[in-house]
């Protein structure tokens, strides 16, 4: 029999780095073959693969001689989890006794490793050798090998099975194995939120809301967690959920909830809320209210851990968690808010203590840091230890003083001073003591100052239009405004300014935001047609329609205040610099000869099917979305604006009149192409077989998609990655790619 491989390695290959064979598991299988190898054993393997977990399933032809070593040792050596079958002739198998023997002597203690014993078709009380079942068995092995160390061997049986595990007798294996796969990931970490190793200034934070969530308790609790913006609210959660969620039967962890409900997008919240805790994909929800129902019948009988981040309202909350009895017992609901103005409780209430009972609700107040975390917070940032060097130790606590604990504003001004002089320590001292330690956006402004010209300006840029944005599109925009931006994201990285989160979206810190905007708003604070970016739609629009634009505009949203405007070229006439607009329905009436010749990003959400512009010809555009629209492939803005840009993103989305991709004949500079949510999408044109620099496609949920041109010639095509997801029948074009799974062409 053949040695069994996980499907995500090569079996050529000598693992990763170099590492010889067996290095690469994170779970090891302990089963004796005959009894359970082609049954039991099988069926959990590829549960556990198809998760994404690296087995080792042992096979005979890989054992030699009395001893084990070679692959099988660092097989065991490596694996962070260990799953041990036991059945009836388990102990007869002297090689399970071995490995089992092994096991024990790796586990337990700091060593992170696990055991989980599952009782296949015994009982824990055979395995502690209390029935005699395994007696025969050991009393062979002990003529032959001798009884120190068959005593070994019953040592290691009587411990393992003294470990909480799994009984099969009377249960259905498919069920046990899903709990088992469940527990697998929850060790490996595998669900859990991304911290630090070695998190500061938690423990006493972690030790309350024990108390609060009350772990063993059958009630349904809602904990809330508040404090001002960059206190650690989120930090705390995902610490706690990290060290809780393994409790539950399901857990889901919504993040930015404020941010991500906004334009009626609360669905897709509950959506996402529903797959993760029931971990399938259900049905689309086209009203908030079949979310609240499908969340009320599908949890009421489940313990759940659910965490909602950043909470601002509290229609937020009764769309997603609205009431305990949605919930079954010992669920437990955490939500971080930085206002709990938006919770039906008495506001007035004298408060003695950072936990407080308001009926249904538990509430936690997040507080400042004390000095001495703030100190080692800060020093871990600045110095990449946990106190500062001797001759940093008084400008340090001086500087650490002026933060007031904040743990944002200790990240930031710590990455700020990395590596850099005692002199730019000076500086930065001299002006935070310059401004009260309570002024948060000043504190960060400081940072800020220490940029570049480029970096700032992608700052703002994101500051103002694109967090949430996929970071392989901004790049590309910033790219051709000569802004180095992948020195500069990384700059802006290190200095925790920004992340990049899920999804490789762009993603900054609300005060961050606030301070970039702050920063924009002082540009004129009389005049906004002077500031460089107008992110307010309404501000935005009111100086479009009385043309008080200037060239100092270089990014422009006027979401939900154009959707009936027709925009003229005078209104235009003056935005010069003008390179990323964001509108909601509207059109261009006139020649717009000459104009937008620096734009770069064009977002246009409801686009109309009938385009009235002429001349309209962005020569520099990089980047063009266009969603929730009627337009067809068709669509006379197709060759005014795609004929003479060096277009290199474009995306689809939910433009459901659109059949037929568009001629892309005219435009061979495409690197990024998405097309998503088209129902209607039935033909691929050839044209996009002559894309030399395509290095991204993504094709979901196009139903019908199937009818090609014979013409067309895929083995033109060489794209970097590609998504196909959703799809009923596979185009020719893409016979070399599983619909659903991203890969090379």
């Amino acid at each position: 029999m053949k040695r069994k491989w996980n499907s995500s390695l090569d079996p050529a290959s000598s693992g990763n780095d170099g590492e010889p064979l067996g290095a690469e598991f994170e779970v090891f299988l302990n089963f004796r073959g005959p009894d359970t190898r082609h049954s039991f054993t099988d069926c959990l393997y590829h549960a556990m693969d198809g998760a994404g977990v690296r087995v080792f399933r042992d096979e005979e032809e890989i054992r030699k001689g009395e001893e084990i070593g070679g692959e099988l040792l660092r097989a065991i050596d490596n694996s962070k989890v260990y799953v041990t079958i036991f059945s009836r002739d388990y102990a007869s198998s002297a090689w399970c006794l071995r490995e089992l023997a092994s096991i024990m002597e790796r586990s337990g203690g700091s060593s992170g490793k696990v055991i989980l014993p599952i009782f296949y078709d015994v009982g824990a009380d055979d395995v502690k050798l209390r029935t005699g079942l395994y007696d025969e068995a050991l009393k062979k092995h002990e003529d032959r090998f001798g009884c120190d160390v068959v005593q070994q061997w019953k040592e290691a049986l009587k411990e393992v099975a003294r470990i909480k595990g799994w009984d099969l007798k009377d249960k259905g294996e498919g069920a046990v194995i899903k709990h088992i796969v469940d527990e697998v990931l929850t060790r490996l970490k595998k669900r859990q939120r991304n911290l630090p190793d070695h998190l500061v200034g938690i423990q006493d934070h972690l030790e309350d809301m024990a108390c609060l969530l009350q772990e063993g308790s059958f009630d349904v609790r809602f904990v809330i967690i508040h404090g001002m913006g960059g206190i650690g609210k989120t930090t705390l959660v995902e610490a706690v959920f990290n060290r809780i969620s393994h409790q539950f039967s399901g857990h889901c962890f919504l993040s930015n909830v404020r941010e991500s409900s906004q334009g009626g997008k609360i669905r897709e919240l509950q959506w996402r809320l529903l797959s993760d805790i029931l971990k399938f994909q259900p049905v689309r929800i086209y009203d908030t209210n079949d979310g609240v129902n499908m969340i009320k019948e599908r949890f009421r009988q489940k313990k759940v851990l659910i965490v909602l981040d950043d909470v601002d309202n509290r229609d937020q909350l009764m769309k997603l968690a609205g009431k305990r009895d949605w919930f079954g017992p010992g669920s437990r609901i955490i939500i971080t808010t930085r206002d709990i103005g938006f919770l039906p409780i008495n506001k007035g209430r004298p408060r003695d203590s950072d936990c407080i009972q308001h009926e249904e609700f538990y509430i936690y107040e997040m507080k400042e840091m004390l000095l001495h975390h703030a100190l080692e917070l800060f020093s871990r940032h600045a110095f990449r230890r946990d106190t500062p060097p001797i001759d940093y130790a008084n400008i340090a606590n001086k500087i650490v003083k002026t933060t007031g604990g904040l743990p944002l504003a200790l990240k930031v001004i710590g990455s700020s001073l990395c590596y850099k002089s005692k002199a730019v320590w000076e500086d930065m001292l001299e002006k935070l003591m310059k401004m009260p330690h309570r002024e948060v956006h000043d504190i960060l402004m400081i940072s800020y100052e220490l940029l570049e010209y480029e970096q700032k300006q992608i700052f703002l840029d994101i500051a103002c239009h694109m967090a949430g944005e996929k970071i392989d599109d901004a790049i590309l925009m910033w790219k051709s405004c000569e802004f180095f931006p992948n020195q500069a994201i990384d700059v802006l990285i290190n200095m925790s300014l920004i992340r990049v989160k899920y999804h490789e979206e762009l993603w900054m810190h609300d005060q961050l935001r606030d301070l970039g905007r702050e920063i924009v708003r002082r540009e004129s604070i009389r005049f906004p047609g002077k500031r460089s970016r107008l992110w307010c739609p309404r501000s935005a629009m009111d100086v479009i329609r009385r043309k008080k634009g200037t060239e100092e505009i270089v990014a422009l949203k006027l979401d939900g205040h154009s959707k009936s405007h027709n925009f003229t070229p005078e209104e235009f006439s003056k935005l010069e610099s003008l390179r990323f607009f964001e509108l909601d329905g509207g059109n261009f009436v006139g020649d717009f000869e000459s104009l937008f010749s620096e734009l770069r990003w064009l977002s246009w959400h409801q686009c109309p099917s009938k385009f009235q512009a002429t001349n309209f010809c962005p020569n520099n555009l990089v980047v063009l979305k266009i969603s929730e629209s009627d337009i067809t492939n068709d669509w006379d803005g197709w060759s005014q604006i795609m004929g003479t840009s060096n277009l290199k993103v474009l995306s689809l989305v939910r433009c459901k009149s659109l059949i037929k991709m568009p001629d892309f004949s005219m435009c061979s500079t495409l690197e990024r192409l998405v097309f998503k949510d088209r129902e209607k999408l039935v033909e691929i044109d050839p044209s996009i077989g002559n894309q030399e620099h395509l290095q991204y496609l993504e094709i979901s949920r196009s139903h019908r998609l199937g009818v090609y041109r014979k013409n067309l010639q895929p083995r033109s095509v060489r794209v970097g990655s590609s998504i196909l997801a959703g799809l009923n029948g596979q185009p020719k074009i893409f016979d070399n790619l599983e619909a659903g799974k991203s890969g090379p062409l």
